[in-house]
Order: C-alpha cells, then sequence, then structure tokens
C-alpha cells in the first residue's frame, strides 16, 4: 500500500531541499574562502561565503547555549510540522508542499548545526551598501514554504466561509 500523497510529497520535495542545500554549501566552501564573494549582479546580488552562528540576523551567536537550543528548537518543529500533516487532507496539496519546504530547510540547517556548530551562508542580497543578511538555498526554502502556507490557509479559509455562506442562503 502506497503512502498518503502528503507524505510522499513530504519525502520527496524534503529530501531535493536537504540535498540542494548540503551541495550548495559544499561547492561554496569547497570554491571560497571564508568572507570571499563574488559579484553577480552589481550593487544587488554577490556570493559571499560566511558562517553564521546564531539565527536570523545573528541573533543568540554569543549565547553558549545556542547549539542544542537550535537544535532543540528544529526537532520541536519538524515534529510539529509532522504532526500537522498527519492531520492535514489530502486536498491540501499547497499546505503540504509548504510544510516539505519548511521541514526541508530545517533538516538543511540542522545538519550545519549538528556537524559545524554554525550554519554556511551564502547568499547575499543588498542594494548598494544595504544588506540583508546572507542566507542558504534551506532558509529561501523554509520562506517560500511559510508563504505558501500562509496563501494555502488564506485560501481555505476563504473556501470555508463561502461554503458556509451558500449553505446558509
Amino acid at each position: 500500500m502506497m503512502p498518503p500523497l502528503r507524505y510522499r510529497i513530504l519525502a520527496v520535495i524534503g529530501a531535493l531541499v536537504v540535498g540542494l542545500d548540503q551541495w550548495s554549501k559544499q561547492v561554496i566552501v569547497g570554491s571560497f574562502d571564508l568572507y570571499q564573494s563574488l559579484t553577480v549582479v552589481e550593487n544587488f546580488f554577490h556570493i559571499t561565503y560566511v558562517r553564521n552562528r546564531g539565527a536570523a540576523f545573528g541573533m543568540l551567536a554569543d549565547s553558549p547555549l545556542r547549539v542544542p537550543f537550535f537544535i532543540g528548537v528544529t526537532l520541536v518543529a519538524c515534529g510539529i510540522i509532522v504532526g500537522y500533516l498527519h492531520r492535514l487532507a489530502d486536498d491540501r496539496k499547497l499546505a503540504a508542499t509548504a510544510l516539505a519546504l519548511i521541514f526541508g530547510g530545517a533538516i538543511g540547517n540542522l545538519i550545519d548545526r549538528v556537524s559545524l556548530g554554525e550554519v554556511i551562508d551564502f547568499i547575499d542580497v543588498h542594494w548598494y551598501q544595504h544588506h540583508w543578511p546572507a542566507f542558504n538555498i534551506a532558509d529561501s526554502a523554509i520562506c517560500v514554504g511559510v508563504g505558501l502556507l500562509l496563501l494555502d490557509m488564506w485560501r481555505h479559509d476563504r473556501k470555508g466561509a463561502r461554503e458556509t455562506k451558500e449553505e446558509g442562503s
């Protein structure tokens, strides 16, 4: 018997995100020195090899509990994702895709935290001297997944409200 589609989506997309994330980080580590940068689009986009000991914007970077904290939070988040996916209706493919992106991104960064104690980042987006913090494929997957999940929730709520209204008419 084949597992439900939502679990296959999690397995395939999660594995693709983790694989692409880890592959891209190995390419960066093998091709760049730490802090080396390559201009892709002048005053907008560089590939810059950095390591982030903290969370977004370097939060908690100097805390001695940062590694166990981030590992614990990631494991709890992954458990919540799997639990939510388990209760998800089979027709919610967008939500399953979103959860798979978030899950894969979380695992990609977890691998770095467990093996290195920090995360490899290299995507440097900026407007002239105004830089967004560097990020990676895993971070991108998490952000896209959250956006898709919000979109799915909005669509699902609208559909439910429309059906409730039609039943009341």
